[in-house]
């Protein structure tokens, strides 16, 4: 056991959430934010009050609601597992991935930021510090390095060929430059393994439409 990993009781039933376009947070991954607007400032110190819990969802472009912008129903909690500040007023960040959760509703915020009564019930199993996943390693690194090259994007690849299954498929799926929707679709997949075979399939499809077909990245 993690000395400082939480417990189900841990978990809030009422959760500050940042909404914020693009950044997916997953289970066991750790997802660096660097904080400056007043109101995520004000978050993050009460959060550090309160067991250092903070809810990453994304707005939903598709979405409607009384608040603006609405959100996904499902989101993924972070624990601040580290924070340092800057000279000039900001606070650097890093949340470690804890559990996924549903929006049940949404309540009056606080200090500018909003807040959510999370609903864990479903994802038990995010607690599990080593869960089982299956993955088509020979098929990922496949699809791996053409996807790099087509966003122009690097990677160790010894510290790739060296991951283990499950941080390797946590870090790319946070990392990738999906679209939202695909972003939510890696966060709210069932299993890990299930997790693994969609960022496979997601890259795979990117590279399908950039080639068109034709053997050759669409100019």
């Amino acid at each position: 056991m993690r000395p400082f990993h939480p417990r189900p009781e841990d978990l809030p039933r009422v959760l500050p959430v940042f909404p914020l376009a693009g950044a997916l947070l997953l289970p066991q991954g750790k997802l660096p934010l660097n904080i400056f607007e007043p109101r995520y400032l004000a978050l993050v110190q009460d959060c550090l009050g309160w067991g250092r819990i903070i809810g990453m969802i994304q707005p939903n472009p598709l979405g409607s609601g009384p608040k603006d912008p609405p959100l996904f129903d499902t989101g993924c909690a972070g624990r601040i597992s580290a924070f340092s500040e800057t000279d000039d007023g900001r606070l650097l960040i890093t949340l470690t991935g804890v559990s996924r959760f549903r929006v049940a509703e949404e309540i009056d915020g606080a200090r500018g930021y909003r807040r959510v009564m999370a609903d864990w019930s479903a994802f038990e199993e995010d607690l599990t510090l080593d869960p089982e996943v299956t993955l088509d390693r020979p098929r990922l690194l496949a699809a791996l390095k053409p996807y790099l090259k087509l966003h122009s994007m690097e990677l160790n690849w010894k510290a790739v060929e060296a991951a283990a299954d499950l941080p390797l498929t946590v870090s790319l799926a946070m990392l990738c430059p999906f679209e939202a929707r695909e972003k939510q679709a890696l966060l709210e997949a069932p299993t890990p393994s299930v997790r693994a075979e969609t960022l496979i399939a997601l890259m795979e499809m990117a590279l399908a439409e950039s080639y068109g077909g034709a053997g050759h990245p669409r100019q």
